[in-house]
């Protein structure tokens, strides 16, 4: 006998109805519904962003069993990895790591060197293919839903980003963004009210953190994911993980 759910498969008008359903509801009430339905073949995805750790804060209030896993790239900065080690002492959770495989890295760094990504887009889309995209395919396997911490005002390219939809990029698996309307300040202000850790870069001036030579502080002014491939002269820059463009 299996603990294990059978597959939750949501229609398409089921999913516009619950994203109509939790469009300005608490994330709370958001995740208590995700995990209720989809437990235990749900997933958080976690960059350990602000974002990501408000969401380990509050899905830890709720069901401490729920899956947590993030994508090690290779290439993160130290001070990503000494967040992972102060969240698990912290809420005393399990994280999955998944990493690329070892053999695509090297031949795609044989061919286009360590640091193709400052070439071209595309050789920084291949990049991101290898060290995340392909990773997160592994992860995602054998789930029905995955959670992010994807916001609206995040950038242009997660403006139309729902509480509930269908992810068609990962076989129609329902994607949960519990945090899409709240604003950068609502983030910070969860932070420092229940005093949750999180990563020392963004006391330096950064706003979204990912790769170590794909991340830079922003200047004042700038938008939110500026820091991201800041040498990239295009509007839309995404790595391929979510795909609302």
């Amino acid at each position: 006998m299996t603990n294990e759910k059978s597959e939750c498969k949501l229609s398409l008008d089921e999913v516009k109805k619950l994203a109509e359903r939790f469009e300005g509801k608490e994330p709370r009430e958001v995740l208590e519904w995700a995990l209720h339905t989809f437990h235990p073949r749900i997933a958080l995805a976690s960059s350990f962003s602000a974002e990501d750790i408000v969401l380990i804060d509050m899905l830890r209030r709720i069901n401490p069993g729920v899956k947590i896993f993030t994508l090690d790239t290779g290439r993160l900065h130290q001070e990503t990895y000494d967040l992972i080690d102060e969240v698990r002492q912290r809420y005393g959770v399990k994280i999955d790591v998944y990493y690329p495989d070892a053999s695509s890295v090297e031949e795609m760094m044989r061919e286009h060197g360590v640091n193709l990504f400052y070439t071209s887009v595309q050789l920084r889309m291949l990049c991101c293919q290898i060290r995340k995209v392909k990773p997160l395919n592994r992860a995602l396997h054998g789930l029905d839903a995955w959670i992010t911490g994807l916001r609206r005002e995040q950038s242009i390219t997660r403006a139309n980003v729902e509480k509930v939809e269908v992810d068609e990029a990962h076989g129609d698996i329902i994607k949960v963004d519990p945090l899409a309307d709240w604003t950068y300040d609502q983030v910070w202000a969860y932070i420092r009210e229940k005093k949750v850790p999180y990563n020392k870069l963004y006391d330096q001036g950064y706003a979204s953190i990912g790769c170590e030579p794909c991340t830079r502080p922003i200047k004042p002014g700038e938008d939110l994911r500026a820091g991201r491939w800041w040498w990239e002269q295009r509007i839309c820059k995404e790595c391929g993980l979510h795909h609302h463009f």
